[in-house]
């Protein structure tokens, strides 16, 4: 059942990702709105996480913001069918502009692993799929969804397929738990890549605190580890959206050397101070819609910002 369902959802996601771009711009459009219209979910996320990253803004500055990153997160998530069900060869072709691959080049050739910190920005599946299309072995760390059907889709629209004559990349989807990070710690001491998003909540325990927009935010140790205990060198990737049509241009940025120190706050807070400069390039291209703030600092009586949304409903 799980895998027929699976195959429906890709079904659906197929005849979305065959419209033309102009379609999906109109029908990102009219998401915005809906949610707007709503008041859904995304619309009430985005806008508490504006009022707590930008709290100097005026009112009209922020809602100018909020609704332009409605748009991009709709558009966005509809793109990311098209590269889903398309061809990885004609995906690619959309990247326009490269800076940074020959330093990513380099540092595989260096042999002492790769970790590649995709922050949500732009369109981080396209990212996915030119290291898919550019790196002899790669590992992608996934956080499961709670639904078997929606994994089971996942790991279906992200595998290593369509990438086109003379490709042939090892890409593994390793799951955020405990074989899996170990295998993350092998493939890096054999010079592999590992592809992480390093800006998700993690689990209570599984972090520590350090500002981002300001504010403090539970952050992933897990990158801190794997740089200081394997040497890897860690690079900022991201395809970022250029111009008004489907193009995009990839990125890496060189990570300052305390991503990998001992300290894990240190640590974090300079992860945390990049992912927060690659999202002030063009902030409606960022994940304004994800509860980043959720857990607060044990000790300092902060509530979630985010429960009286709930509460609303």
């Amino acid at each position: 059942m799980t895998k027929f369902a699976a195959s429906l959802l890709y079904l659906l996601a197929t005849l979305v990702g065959r419209l033309p771009w102009w379609w999906l711009r109109r029908l990102g459009n009219g998401a915005a709105w809906l949610w707007r219209r709503l008041d859904a979910r995304e619309s009430r996320v985005a806008l508490r996480n504006l009022q707590l990253a930008y709290p100097d803004q005026t009112p009209a500055q922020r809602t100018q913001m909020y609704l332009a990153i409605l748009r991009t997160t709709a558009y966005q998530a509809l793109e990311t069918l098209r590269f889903w069900t398309r061809p990885h060869v004609q995906n690619l072709a959309l990247i326009r502009e490269e800076h940074g691959a020959d330093r990513y080049a380099a540092a595989i050739a260096a042999g002492r692993g790769v970790i590649v910190a995709a922050p949500h920005y732009g369109n981080w599946e396209l990212l996915n799929q030119w290291l898919a299309a550019n790196t002899p072995q790669l590992a992608i760390l996934y956080r499961p969804p709670e639904s078997a059907i929606g994994e089971a889709f996942l790991r279906r629209v992200r595998a290593d397929q369509g990438m086109g004559a003379g490709q042939s990349s090892r890409v593994m989807q390793v799951r955020a738990e405990g074989p899996g990070i170990r295998q993350l710690f092998r493939l890096l001491k054999d010079g592999g890549v590992v592809g992480i998003l390093p800006d998700q909540q993690p689990k209570a325990g599984d972090g520590e605190f350090a500002p981002f927009f300001g504010k403090q935010a539970l952050t992933m140790t897990l990158l801190n580890r794997l740089a200081e205990r394997t040497g890897a060198e860690v690079l900022f990737g991201y395809c970022e959206r250029i111009g008004a049509g489907p193009d995009f241009a990839l990125r890496f940025d060189p990570a300052p050397p305390e991503v990998g120190s001992k300290d894990p706050v240190e640590g974090v807070t300079a992860l945390n101070r990049e992912v927060e400069r690659i999202a002030r390039r063009d902030p409606p291209q960022y994940q304004w819609t994800y509860k980043r703030y959720t857990l607060r600092p044990p000790g300092t009586g902060e509530d979630n910002p985010y429960r009286d949304l709930e509460l609303d409903r």
